[in-house]
């Protein structure tokens, strides 16, 4: 369980980060096509708030292994200018990371819509079948 400290802290630093991304002040490495757009969609920070995962999606999840590597080689830039935007004693060191919580809930919407899953989610419950005493005659 993360603390409010670490919940606030990751979301200013998520919105920092969303700023700079937004703008388009970002020095891709050299030879790197830059994505249209990249979204930040969390940021998870380390209890002692030295260490913060940045996860990230380019629009369409095009490219997002490239697109990780890249944010990862310029993260003193990201870093620096986390330190300009977010009033923090220390600024957590970054690491980019890819999002993959939208590849798994589409696996989970496959499977919600498979016939057998759908055919018992659409099957109508009535309290009975839920009987707490089930044991008792």
């Amino acid at each position: 369980m993360r603390s409010q400290r670490q919940l606030k802290v990751g979301e200013e630093i998520r919105h920092a980060l969303a700023g700079i991304l937004m703008r388009g002040d970002v020095p891709w490495p050299q030879g790197f096509k830059s994505p249209a757009t990249v979204t930040v969609t969390e940021v998870q920070v380390s209890p002692d708030l030295k260490n913060a995962t940045v996860f990230v999606m380019p629009l369409g999840g095009e490219r997002l292994d490239e697109t990780v590597k890249a944010l990862n080689e310029v993260v003193g830039f990201y870093r620096h200018a986390v330190g300009q935007n977010v009033n923090l004693r220390h600024v957590p060191k970054l690491r980019f990371s890819a999002d993959h919580s939208f590849d798994y809930a589409h696996r989970i919407d496959i499977i919600l819509h498979e016939p057998g899953v759908a055919r018992d989610l659409d099957a109508p419950h009535n309290a009975d079948d839920f009987d707490d005493n089930e044991d008792e005659e």
